[in-house]
């Protein structure tokens, strides 16, 4: 059966001469050059082409302006997954995608080293320009007074240098050397928070001291220390203290005491103006949050949700703002459970050591030589 070829004009032979009954003239015999030339028809169509092409170009230009248009977001937000040897970034809450950040800063634990965790957060905020406000989380006993004091230090240089608020949410315990870094909160109003069950205050200092003299006498152990000069050995536990000795360390408590109110004027106007309330609450002890407030020693009772809120009103950052924090990266040490389980012994030679150093303290606590970092 013969097949048709679609592609034939009507009326074409398969070898590209019509389809005619007449034959060459007589004398004359069929030649290649002369025959007719082959006609193939294309069926195309060029519409589809050129709308795939304006497609494609359109796509191309948008996808150039949105690059351009939101370059400064884009390397804002690749700080959301920069990471570093000691610490890295994480998100906490708002809009994921938002350039600008409130940056948490948190406190946490007892403060024995100045250059640790907390500072290392400091440092990473005052780099990254595209935090615009910070919310200080201290859930903090306090600790060492130079410790603190160094905190401190850094966080008003922060806010100072930065131009950004800085807004304090108390967690559990914000107290004693607690409460001294959160002075380091923004010259505004309401940027002191406290959770209604949180403890704060604790306003003083303390250098733990232990006699037991009495103890050794009793199994016949002597203190044979060979010293520079008497007062090298003061504050030892195992002698009584002098008279004079007790009044070298008093006179340095006094002096830390006047440096820790000072802080506090500083920081609560409305106790700087107001000596009689500043030394009723500057006794050592202890308040809740809704206690706290009805002393001034805190602005509002709340959550960090609130905090947050106060930071984005502060910096002027309406609801387009993502909040992060800061983590640590663990260490191979840190991996071995061993060598965990030492670090963290109350009788390791580290905490030893700390015990028996008659160093003095913001601390909230009765037992701080035991304390763990």
């Amino acid at each position: 059966m013969e097949s048709k070829n679609p592609y034939l004009e009507p009326g074409q032979s398969p070898g590209g001469a019509a389809n005619s009954s007449s034959t060459a003239p007589a004398g004359e015999t069929s030649s290649p050059a002369r025959a007719a030339a082959p006609t193939v028809v294309v069926r195309s169509s060029v519409l589809p082409m050129i709308c795939m092409f304006v497609l494609c170009a359109m796509m191309g230009i948008a996808l150039i302006f949105s690059l351009g248009f939101n370059i400064y977001s884009a390397a804002a937000y690749s700080q959301y997954f920069q990471t570093d040897a000691d610490m890295f970034e994480t998100f906490h809450s708002g809009e994921e995608f938002a350039s600008k950040k409130i940056a948490i800063i948190n406190v946490s634990g007892v403060m024995l080293e100045s250059d640790g965790y907390a500072k290392a957060q400091i440092d990473r905020v005052r780099e990254d320009r595209s935090v615009k406000a910070v919310v200080l989380r201290i859930d903090s006993p306090g600790g060492a007074v130079t410790a603190a004091d160094y905190l401190y230090h850094h966080l008003v240089l922060l806010r100072d240098e930065r131009k950004i608020p800085i807004v304090v949410s108390m967690g559990s315990v914000a107290a004693s050397g607690g409460y001294y870094v959160a002075m380091a909160a923004s010259e505004d109003e309401r940027v002191i928070f406290c959770e209604p069950t949180g403890i704060t205050g604790s306003i003083g200092v303390i250098i733990p001291r232990y006699d037991v003299s009495e103890l050794m006498k009793q199994y016949n152990v002597k203190s044979d220390a060979i010293v520079s000069h008497e007062h090298k050995e003061m504050g030892s536990w195992t002698k009584e203290m002098s008279a004079e000795e007790r009044r070298i360390l008093q006179g340095q408590v006094d002096l830390l005491f006047n440096r820790f109110k000072d802080i506090i004027r500083e920081g609560r106007p409305q106790l700087a103006n107001d000596e009689e309330a500043l030394n009723q609450v500057a006794t050592g002890e202890v308040f809740t949050g809704l206690r706290a407030k009805e002393l001034m020693l805190v602005d509002e009772v709340g959550f960090i949700e609130d905090a947050i809120d106060r930071a984005a009103e502060l910096g002027n950052l309406g609801d387009n703002y993502r909040v992060v924090q800061y983590e640590t990266t663990p260490t191979l040490a840190d991996a071995l459970m061993g060598s965990v389980e030492a670090q963290q012994h109350p009788l390791n030679a580290k905490n030893l050591m700390e015990m028996t150093t008659p160093r003095a303290y913001y601390l909230y606590s009765w037992l701080p030589g035991l304390v763990l970092e």
